[in-house]
């Protein structure tokens, strides 16, 4: 699934926005813009149509002054998908679209947890990974996720062991292998810099879980991982353990940057969108990295919608930057 169109009225900072012909081969849509342009508020327009598909939002008057610009006037958010079907919600009409639950996976900015604080399994409240039951519900929100996925990773890891009966090699192969080779497309490869999972045990016996990695002759706990470290490792984990749920989906990634030193940005963004992101789906992030902007002016799977410098009072149309090719 992959959205070709958005088209918003009286949406937080827009009084008419349309961002149109978006290719179909666009595996991965970058905006970019100074901070504040609005690149996070069309996340929210996304948001604001998931809780519609869910249902799990009661839409009252606070909910519904987050996202309206005027409060005398409508506002509706409609997408159209590659296949040619729009689907339209607004605050009049708040009603169901012909959507699954899984259309859209969005993590918000504020995602990393520098420490764990779990010291034993089930303190997160009960959650439904199908419905994102635990996920935020405005993109100005911290996302508290990684602990969620942490124990949810070891029930896969666990029903796969003792349901199917895999061995501990099918399963370093199916999960441990593929965060490392990430790890060291992102990182490198080199004896200083090479970030390698060696465990993940759930938070047990009033200790909080025990992740722990090597680099170079040390061995690190997760805590201890600088903040750029942590940020990638909660992103790729994130996947890891929900991905197979959001098949045919619009993952919203925003600023995936932050932390990141400028050197790896570029390989962070080519990574999530090549080997983490299936192929039937789309992925949205906004930015003001260098790197990523570079990767999507040379990825033929990618398209820049630029928000910098626009008067939002007045109608905007918007469509994908010229792509720029490399020799």
């Amino acid at each position: 699934m992959k959205i070709s169109k958005i088209h918003l009225t009286n949406f937080k900072r827009f009084t008419e926005l349309l961002i149109d012909n978006i290719p179909s081969t666009s595996k991965l849509v970058l905006l970019i813009g100074a901070n504040g342009s609005g690149k996070s508020s069309l996340f929210d327009a996304y948001g604001f149509m998931d809780a519609a598909i869910k249902r799990d939002i009661n839409p009252g008057d606070e909910f519904l002054a987050y996202f309206k610009k005027k409060n005398d006037k409508p506002t509706s958010v409609t997408i159209r998908m590659d296949d040619n079907l729009e689907h339209t919600v607004t605050d009049n009409n708040y009603a169901h679209p012909n959507l699954a639950p899984t259309a859209f996976y969005g993590r918000t900015s504020f995602r990393q947890i520098p420490r764990l604080t779990r010291t034993a399994l089930g303190q997160g409240k009960r959650l439904d990974f199908q419905k994102d039951s635990d996920r935020p519900h405005y993109f100005i929100e911290r996302d508290n996720r990684f602990e969620n996925d942490v124990e949810k990773i070891t029930e896969v890891i666990l029903k796969d062991f003792f349901r199917l009966q895999e061995s501990n090699e099918q399963i370093r192969r199916k999960y441990i292998n593929p965060l490392n080779s990430a790890l060291e497309n992102i990182f490198g490869s080199g004896n200083g810099t090479k970030l390698q999972l060696i465990e993940i045990i759930p938070p047990l016996e009033g200790k909080v879980a025990q992740i722990t990695f090597r680099k170079g002759d040390s061995e690190i706990h997760y805590d201890y991982l600088s903040s750029g470290e942590k940020e990638v490792f909660n992103l790729l984990l994130n996947l890891l353990s929900r991905a197979p749920l959001y098949q045919n989906t619009i993952y919203l990634l925003d600023e995936m940057d932050l932390h990141i030193n400028s050197k790896i940005q570029y390989r962070l963004l080519k990574e999530i969108t090549e080997n983490w992101i299936p192929e039937n789906c789309q992925l949205w992030s906004a930015t003001h990295s260098l790197g990523f902007i570079e990767y999507a002016k040379q990825a033929d799977i990618a398209s820049i919608i630029d928000f910098d410098d626009l008067d939002f009072d007045l109608p905007r149309v918007l469509t994908p930057e010229p792509k720029l090719f490399y020799t």
